[in-house]
């Protein structure tokens, strides 16, 4: 009886071991840096600002301040859930638009030249938006994103383009 249970214990140590492993993944990074929360901060604006300047781009040129104020009102509930997001975690986030950076990416970054027939180009409350075929078609979001943790504050201005 002896014999045979020492006979299983052998058997089952190979899979034992192998059960080990599967925890353990080598090209996993598992640093802090990986699981930053600025950069799940950053992750959530980017999801949020494509979904909201996606389904607002379309409108008539001279509705643009109506396009920046949806896109805004979209985003607004979307800032304040990530600012309570993670508080139990001991991670504060605020979010705030960023109405210098948007109007410094507009004049820097906004498609233009004589192959592309594209019109004015504007940053309105935080919202650039430029005219194409007589649309608004919303390009990016300008934001400061301010990461509170437990070791510290971490503050980033982030221009959010609705397309990558």
């Amino acid at each position: 009886m002896l014999a045979a249970a020492g006979v299983v214990a052998v058997a089952l140590l190979p899979l034992t071991f192998a059960y080990l492993q599967l925890g353990s993944h080598p090209d996993v990074d598992a640093s802090e840096d990986s699981a930053s929360p600025v950069r799940d901060g950053v992750r959530v604006l980017e999801r949020a600002v494509h979904e909201a300047g996606s389904d607002a781009t379309g409108r008539p040129w001279r509705e643009r301040g109506a396009v920046a104020d949806g896109v805004r009102e979209t985003l607004d509930p979307r800032f304040r859930t990530l600012d309570g997001s993670r508080v139990a975690e001991g991670i504060a986030y605020e979010v705030r638009v960023n109405d210098s950076a948007a109007a410094t990416w507009a004049a820097e970054r906004c498609p233009s030249g004589p192959d592309r027939q594209f019109g004015d180009c504007e940053a309105i409350d935080g919202t650039v938006v430029q005219e194409r075929a007589g649309e608004t078609t919303v390009l990016a979001v300008a934001v400061d994103l301010t990461v509170t943790t437990r070791e510290g504050v971490s503050a980033v201005t982030v221009v959010v383009p609705v397309v990558g």
